[in-house]
């Protein structure tokens, strides 16, 4: 009887500290994923609140704080900052983006920053709409989103500024210049001619869309600049 109650007992303390052990693992996770959102910078959360609107619509400041795992004063210098660029409407307790009507035309459709018509990107859809972009960054982002609705991609040669569409266009990535756009960038060109010279000065990689998309997409991982300058 004894052995019998010894044994209970042990077994017990055994489910004890396995079901302790279990919580204090649980809440360190917990704890690393909101230090590693914690640790964001502005610019990226501030795109990710974006990406959230377009999927959601709506988002309140406390769920904001919760995902991101940051006080809700961080929550609104973030919305402040994108309310004042015109980018998102403040409602009670949260934010929204603009009606499409109330928008400007020279908003970048997908980061609705301002366009800078030297660098801008239209998106024609086989329904004949266009779409206005402020540079291939967002055009490539956008042109993921509803690849099967799109007819062209149509840019600018960057040295010319003449008309080309993006599958007859080169691209230079990477290169060693800032245009105060979008990042990573990537710099059209007409001919393969002018793209070599311009990289001989600036570096990069030349590429095709296609080749510029997947290294758009791919470094758009480690860190989207899609913000007012």
């Amino acid at each position: 009887m004894i052995v019998q109650h010894f044994f209970t007992y042990f077994i017990i303390r055994l489910l004890c500290a396995f079901v302790k052990t279990s919580t204090l693992r649980g809440r360190f996770i917990t704890h690393s994923h909101k230090k590693e959102d914690a640790e964001l910078l502005p610019i990226h959360r501030q795109q990710t609140l974006l990406e959230w609107l377009k999927e959601e619509g709506a988002l309140k400041i406390s769920d904001i704080s919760e995902r991101f795992g940051v006080s809700e004063m961080t929550v609104y210098r973030d919305v402040n900052q994108l309310a004042d660029a015109n980018r998102i409407i403040r409602t009670p307790g949260g934010i929204t983006l603009p009606p499409a009507s109330e928008r400007s035309a020279n908003q970048c459709g997908y980061c609705l920053r301002p366009i800078q018509h030297s660098y801008s990107v239209q998106l024609i859809t086989v329904s004949q709409a266009v779409e206005q972009m402020c540079c291939i960054h967002c055009a490539i982002l956008r042109y993921e989103d509803k690849k099967e609705e799109v007819s062209h991609v149509i840019c600018k040669d960057f040295l010319l500024q003449t008309t080309l569409t993006a599958a007859s266009a080169y691209f230079l990535v990477h290169a060693d210049i800032d245009l105060h756009c979008c990042r990573p960038q990537a710099i059209p060109f007409s001919t393969l001619d002018y793209a070599e010279r311009f990289q001989k000065g600036f570096g990069g990689v030349i590429c095709t869309f296609d080749e510029a998309a997947d290294i758009i997409l791919h470094d758009r991982q480690k860190g989207c600049t899609c913000s007012k300058t």
